[in-house]
C-alpha cells in the first residue's frame, strides 16, 4: 500500500514494536514522540490516531485500570480513535473481555477493532488513514454520490413515482 503522506506520529514506546518496523518498511515516514500517550500511533494528514492494546494485558486486574485510564486519555484527545486490540487468537475469555471495552466506551468516538498480528494492524491502519486523507476522501465522496444517483435513476420505486406524478398533473 503506497504512502499516506506526512510523517506518522509514533509513541517512543513503540520503537521495537513489529507494526512499526512493518510501517516503515511500507515506506511510511515515523516520528517517535514521547509527548503523545504510550501505545499510540497518529496520522495527522488523515486525523486519525490509533492505540496498540493486548487483549492479554486486561486479564491482569491491575494493569486493567491503567489500561482504561490511558484509552480514555487517548479519546479525550483524539476525535478519531481506533482501539487495535490484539490477540493471536480470540476465544470466550478474549471476545468477553472486548465486550466488556465495547461497555465502557459505548457512546464514545472510540472505534475498537480486533487484530490477531501486526500485519493485521498496519493493514487496517493504512486503509484507514489512506481513506480518511483529504484528496482520497474527496474522491470516494464523489464516487458515493455518484453511485447514489445512478441507483436513484434506475431505480423501479423512482420511475413509479416519476409516472404518478405525470398521471396526476
Amino acid at each position: 500500500m503506497a504512502t499516506v503522506g506526512g510523517a506518522v506520529i509514533v509513541s517512543a514506546a513503540l520503537q521495537r514494536h513489529e507494526a512499526i518496523s512493518s510501517l516503515s518498511s511500507q515506506h511510511q515516514r515515523i516520528r517517535f514522540s514521547d509527548s503523545v500517550v504510550t501505545g499510540s500511533i497518529i496520522f495527522p494528514l488523515s486525523g486519525v490516531a490509533f492505540i496498540i492494546m493486548e487483549i492479554q494485558d486486561f486479564c491482569d486486574n491491575s494493569a486493567e485500570t491503567k489500561l482504561i485510564e490511558r484509552i480514555e486519555q487517548f479519546v479525550r484527545i483524539h476525535r478519531n480513535s481506533f482501539l487495535l486490540l490484539a490477540a493471536a487468537l480470540y476465544g470466550p475469555k478474549e471476545w468477553d473481555v472486548l465486550f466488556k471495552i465495547q461497555q465502557r466506551f459505548l457512546g464514545n468516538n472510540l472505534k475498537i477493532i480486533p487484530v490477531h498480528n501486526a500485519g493485521d494492524m498496519v493493514k487496517s491502519m493504512l486503509t484507514i488513514a489512506k481513506v480518511t486523507c483529504k484528496p482520497h476522501v474527496d474522491s470516494v465522496r464523489d464516487r458515493i454520490a455518484m453511485i447514489r444517483a445512478q441507483i436513484i435513476e434506475r431505480s423501479p420505486v423512482w420511475e413509479m413515482l416519476h409516472k404518478r406524478q405525470l398521471n396526476d398533473a
